[in-house]
């Protein structure tokens, strides 16, 4: 779906995008998580028992939330973990997955996303589009220089969608060496035969390679989600022309 078609779809269902303003937003985003990683993907949450997915760096992080104002739902989310609150927390959330020791001379400029899902039932390019504004938006005002984080795709299929987008990507859109980052658990690549059709590239991703991103290494493996996580690095000098027009001005 071309840019223009996204515009003309988020304002024909009316969607809105924002940075969640109270506990109320927060739990609405956290139930969507809920509903997305533990009902669709399976992950194993210690926060089950609560009906949503929650975790110690909701409390440090901004929640930006698209609303579908006819229902009342919220239909995506992503979380944001800036600077100033990463310095008070004992690691980036990434770290918990990968070895980030390539990344220590940019850490003061470097905003951490994660935790993006989007409902079901809208699963198009305008709240996609619609994410990707807010987090302009965020960066923007909080003078980041990095956008980070990890996208994730479902093992569902044992794992073939994953690797098999690895190898396509791995030649083409792979950051300078000195931006590596190393699994600390890697996706087996080399027990997964990656010689079916290759899957679409999930909405998330193509997001990010579209706007500049890097991936920054070999994917590594989340058994408590069930995925494989890319880490993905976006440099905001590298946002690429379209979407630096469409989302920044």
């Amino acid at each position: 779906m071309q840019l223009n078609e996204q515009v003309a779809e988020r304002r024909k269902l009316k969607l809105a995008v924002r940075v969640a303003e109270s506990a109320e937003d927060i739990r609405r985003a956290q139930k969507l998580r809920f509903d997305v990683f533990a009902g669709e993907m399976g992950a194993e949450l210690s926060s089950r028992a609560q009906g949503i997915d929650c975790d110690e760096y909701d409390a440090l992080c901004d929640h930006l939330i698209v609303e579908d104002p006819a229902s009342g739902l919220v239909v995506g989310t992503y979380r944001m973990l800036p600077p100033d609150a990463a310095r008070r927390a004992p690691s980036l959330y990434s770290e918990h997955e990968f070895d980030l020791t390539r990344l220590r001379h940019i850490r003061d400029n470097l905003i951490e996303v994660g935790r993006s899902c989007v409902h079901k039932d809208f699963r198009s390019g305008a709240v996609i589009a619609l994410l990707w504004s807010g987090l302009a938006d965020y960066v923007q005002k909080k003078g980041g220089e990095y956008l980070a984080g990890c996208a994730s795709v479902s093992l569902v299929d044992g794992g073939h969608q994953a690797v098999s987008l690895y190898r396509q990507l791995e030649s083409s859109h792979l950051s300078p060496t000195d931006w590596r980052v190393f699994p600390h658990l890697p996706l087996p690549l080399n027990r997964v035969h990656d010689d079916a059709a290759p899957a679409p590239m999930p909405p998330l991703i193509k997001g990010y390679l579209r706007a500049g991103a890097y991936i920054c290494g070999e994917p590594a493996w989340d058994p408590d989600f069930n995925c494989a996580d890319f880490f993905m690095l976006l440099p905001m000098s590298r946002l690429t022309g379209r979407y630096n027009r469409h989302f920044v001005g």
